[in-house]
């Protein structure tokens, strides 16, 4: 069904509106004109995630906190999907991968939950924060000396800071080996670009990294997980790996080239810290756009609207934290009031490392680059079609080359002093260790971990 040019012009609810399609180069282009006519149909309406695939999408900011903080009614285990269960969504579909349910802490509930998310939790309360500034300084000086040479003094942020980056540092946080960094940086990048064959290399790798740490336990976030209370078991610690690395990863990403573009874009205002630059990226800018999907556990109502028990509710922080109501007296509110990272039981156990990572990210970048800034205006940048998540597809940026690369591993020295602060887990094939013909990535050899820790040690 054609969708109305102005929705203002036909009155909410009516059939004409037919579902609006959250995905799509018009999405991308322009996901708030999307969020605006569908605030019009009430504090949620009915829209296409995907082909074929319909759900409940919740844009006002209080309808959003009644969502995410009554796990009464609303719970997370995707096994209830109504048009799932009833062969109604695509073997194919892109909405599979995102929704489809995993044993791990992001689609359980109650005691499950509560024991998993547990291990999560107290295993990065023992991260500690000055140690976690200096890896991000030093993955983030490592990427940025294999740049900033050259004789162009030009670089793409994207592919060669933003994205690599939160590999880099997981990869260190998890106490992985050079060869087995490589292949989960492959695979878990794999996953995201599509590459048939990544689930098995990330799969295997993260099986390889939990039998090492089994025998040879070290100070790690994988050991500490591992010698939780909870006694994860191999399974359940793969899939917590899992769900850290796509939440911390690609949605960390955006936040990395979105705070960098505003902070370089041509209305920033001269003399604000960084911090308010993540700040206002997770506010309009939300890394999780559209996600969180959650089943009502019996038909409720929502904004004069009945909504089937089992029926899909993703929540849009996007739209939520846009909420023209909200706006109003937003700057009355917390700094952190807004929705980026969740609320409520499934709140992102992990936003203040997240936070700072993507602080320090950025201002490591402004102090080893001084005169870096944008090739094009901030409001022609390019954001990626997909309804999940919220991120720039490039970030031109140009700058002095310099002359002579920086010395290895001198992550503090050179970076500056000042310290600064769910998305979802992809589809993992549980494999044995990999081998070198697993699926269609290949195995790499000198990766980008093994090329990371060869430059630390100044070889």
């Amino acid at each position: 069904m054609q969708q109305p040019l102005d929705p203002q012009e036909i009155p909410p609810g009516c059939p004409a509106h037919g579902n609006i399609q959250m995905y799509g180069p018009a999405f991308g282009a322009d996901p708030d004109s999307h969020y605006a006519r569908l605030r019009l149909l009430g504090p949620s309406a009915t829209v296409d995630i995907a082909p074929d695939v319909q759900a409940e999408l919740v844009t006002s900011y209080d309808a959003a906190l009644y969502v995410l903080q009554n796990p009464a009614s609303f719970v997370r285990d995707s096994r209830r999907w109504n048009a799932l269960n009833e062969g109604r969504v695509p073997a194919d579909s892109p909405a599979l991968p995102m929704m489809g349910y995993r044993p791990n802490a992001l689609f359980s509930d109650g005691a499950a939950h509560a024991r998993l998310r547990r291990a999560v939790t107290d295993s990065l309360a023992t991260v500690n924060e000055h140690q976690l500034i200096r890896q991000t300084q030093q993955s983030a000086n490592y990427l940025i000396s294999q740049f900033s040479t050259d004789i162009r003094g030009q670089a793409e942020l994207m592919a060669e800071y933003a994205q690599p980056l939160p590999l880099l540092v997981f990869s260190d946080l998890f106490g992985c080996p050079p060869d087995i960094g490589d292949r989960v940086i492959a695979g878990i990048s794999g996953i995201f670009e599509g590459t048939p064959g990544a689930d098995v290399v990330l799969g295997g790798a993260l099986t390889e990294l939990i039998a090492l740490k089994r025998r040879r336990p070290t100070d790690d976030l994988t050991t500490r997980l591992m010698d939780h209370p909870a006694q994860l078991s191999d399974e359940e610690l793969l899939h917590q790996l899992v769900t850290l690395l796509s939440g911390g990863t690609a949605p960390l990403a955006a936040t990395i080239g979105t705070s960098s573009a505003l902070y370089l874009g041509e209305d920033w205002q001269v003399g604000l810290p960084v911090e308010d630059a993540v700040s206002q990226t997770l506010w309009n800018y939300a890394p999780i756009a559209n996600y969180a999907a959650h089943y009502p556990t019996h038909d409720v109502e929502l904004g004069g609207r009945t909504i089937r028990a089992n029926d899909p509710v993703l929540v849009s922080f996007a739209a939520a934290n846009t909420d023209p109501r909200l706006t109003q007296h937003r700057e009355q509110l917390s700094a952190k009031a807004h929705l980026a990272f969740g609320a409520g039981p499934h709140a992102c156990p992990a936003k203040d490392p997240a936070f700072m990572i993507a602080v320090t990210a950025v201002e490591t970048l402004l102090n080893q680059l001084h005169d870096v800034e944008l090739r094009v205006p901030f409001k022609s940048l390019a954001w990626a079609p997909s309804p999940w998540s919220r991120s720039l597809v490039t970030l031109p940026i140009r700058f002095t080359p310099r002359a002579v690369p920086q010395a290895a591993g001198s992550a503090g020295a050179a970076a500056g002093q000042a310290p600064p602060q769910q998305a979802a887990a992809p589809s993992v094939t549980h494999a044995g260790p990999s081998r070198p013909d697993a699926g269609a990535v290949p195995q790499p050899k000198g990766g980008l971990f093994s090329r990371f820790l060869a430059w630390t040690r100044g070889e």
